[in-house]
């Protein structure tokens, strides 16, 4: 019996104006729907449900710059507007208009690390490669 499985990602990183700034360890991404319910008069329940604003939240596990980053004085904190590409072996996913929502950081001598950052984005898109 074969099982099939989701193809596993083989670079995570995160990208501004072009550059890779940092690599990522791993990832969790979950995209959430809000709704809307239409009513009707005299009716008891709902007759429609209406899709509204998708978005995506992104969960970074340790995120450690790029030496030309660090030499170009990468500063997390003001970061915005940037994207988070995952390459798969079949497809890439890029989330763009990230901005962060919250950085928790663990110190190394030597290491510019942040240990999980969660990051909103507005935009999903998927390319086979």
């Amino acid at each position: 019996m074969s099982t099939v499985g989701f193809p596993t990602s083989s670079d995570i990183y995160l990208e501004a104006d072009g550059k890779k700034i940092a690599v990522v360890q791993s990832y969790k991404a979950t995209a959430k729907r809000s709704e809307q319910v239409v009513e009707a008069f005299g009716e008891s329940e709902p007759v429609a449900t209406i899709a509204t604003q998708l978005t995506y939240k992104l969960e970074l596990t340790r995120l450690y710059a790029t030496a030309e980053a660090v030499a170009d004085g990468i500063d997390f904190y003001s970061l915005s507007d940037f994207s988070l590409v995952i390459v798969k072996p079949d497809r890439r996913v890029v989330y763009t208009g990230c901005q962060w929502s919250e950085i928790a950081e663990t110190g190394e001598l030597s290491r510019m690390v942040a240990e999980k950052v969660t990051l909103t984005a507005s935009h999903r898109i998927e390319t086979e490669t």
